[in-house]
């Protein structure tokens, strides 16, 4: 470990103590009388909390990064040895070619067949030279598929702790603006903020009234259209419907959010041609566009992550509110229109976005409780249960008992 790497697993100690101290602080405060004063406490905490947070994923990346780093001079070694040892086994082929022609003149010589025995015994060696050598090239091909593979899922770990560290972002926002608006809504008053909580109906109108834009369609729909939504999926599906608007939400912020790469007027380097993975992802877009008569050269999907430098690190192409990649959608497609009754589905589509997205949580474990179903948001993030991305499924729990508290309200 170099000095530098131990000073960022110091950091990420420290930074662990930090945040669970506010952990304990944030728990203590939502015990508390539900007052102004301490509504704006806990919003701090939280604050405090997400800043730590954010400080953690960067350390985390930044460690990561070192390892990328090795992992590409490993890899780098390798490739170069495999040149080396196919150069030194085309070298053996023409000296084995050689020594052929050498033995069969010997063989016709007037000196007899001692010289033959010596030109037999060398042709020997040096095929066994050979066999060794292609051996160590078996070998080092071998190690450079296990290096690739390594790189390739440390590179796939960078992508998801950017994608974190984002969300964290979001959320440090989020937490702004809420205390910024009680703030300016109560004036600082606690009877202010006494009597809005006592308000339900002004409570609820507000509540539903929270406006989504939706892509490619030039409408909008509202929170209370966005639950009906969700129950209607879940009816279709046995998931929890907050649980839904939670997953969609962290995803795509319910249709509002569903990329920024391959629109109209993009450069082309955002364009589907580049930002998707070639081997995975390209045919399946083309396919699911041709069979919902969009334009693939126009239909916003997902950039992917970029390193500090700008450079593309991993691959885009997620489309819709839900955010399934093309040839995950492939998969899902069928089973959506099973489900619905509608075909061709589309990721697009905010209903089918959500009975798609229940489809597969539902395939993933979500079973209607809290464990199942964070596990379930886990393996829907990154097809894992990676304690480095917990931040995503207790975001996704966290917003679930937001909307049910928020689906209480409308109740009353």
């Amino acid at each position: 470990m170099t000095d530098d790497q131990a000073d960022l697993q110091r950091q990420l100690s420290e930074v662990e103590a930090q945040i669970n101290d506010l952990s304990k602080q944030l728990g203590a405060a939502t015990k508390e009388k539900n007052t102004l004063a301490n509504k704006i406490k806990q919003l701090q905490i939280t604050q405090q909390q997400l800043v730590a947070l954010i400080k953690q994923t960067n350390l985390k990346i930044s460690n990561l990064g070192f390892g990328i780093e090795s992992a590409e001079t490993d890899l780098n070694v390798a490739i170069k040895r495999e040149k080396i040892l196919r150069a030194a086994i085309g070298a053996g082929l023409k000296e084995i070619n050689h020594q052929d022609n050498n033995l069969l003149l010997e063989l016709v010589s007037s000196r007899g067949l001692s010289d033959a025995f010596t030109q037999f015994y060398n042709y020997n060696l040096l095929s066994t030279q050979l066999l060794g050598l292609v051996r160590d090239v078996r070998k080092t091909q071998t190690e450079i598929t296990n290096k690739k593979d390594s790189l390739e899922a440390q590179k796939d770990d960078a992508v998801n702790l950017l994608k974190i560290k984002a969300a964290q972002n979001d959320s440090l926002a989020a937490s702004i603006g809420t205390q910024n608006s009680l703030l300016k809504i109560t004036k600082g008053q606690e009877a202010v903020y006494a009597a809005s909580l006592a308000d339900t109906k002004k409570k609820a109108a507000q509540i539903r009234s929270r406006i989504y834009e939706l892509f490619n369609t030039g409408t909008q729909i509202n929170f209370g259209q966005a639950v009906d939504i969700a129950i209607y999926a879940a009816g279709l599906t046995g998931q929890r419907p907050a649980f839904l608007l939670a997953i969609l939400t962290q995803e795509s912020n319910l249709g509002k959010n569903v990329g920024t790469c391959n629109r109209a007027g993009d450069p082309p380097e955002k364009s589907w041609k580049v930002i998707m993975k070639p081997t995975r992802d390209q045919e399946p877009f083309l396919a699911i566009t041709k069979e919902l008569g969009l334009d693939p050269d126009v239909t916003p999907v997902s950039c992917p992550m970029r390193n500090k430098d700008g450079s593309q690190l991993g691959w885009g192409g997620a489309m819709g509110p839900a955010q399934f990649i093309p040839s995950t959608w492939m998969g899902y497609k069928d089973k959506v229109s099973a489900v619905t009754g509608k075909s061709p589905a589309d990721p697009w589509d905010i209903r089918d976005a959500f009975v798609a997205a229940a489809v597969l949580l539902k395939s993933n474990g979500a079973n209607g409780t809290d464990d199942g179903d964070w596990k379930a948001a886990m393996r829907y993030f990154s097809g894992g249960l990676n304690p480095a991305y917990s931040f995503y499924g207790n975001n996704v729990i966290a917003k679930t008992h937001e909307y049910e508290s928020d689906m209480a309200e409308l109740k009353k």
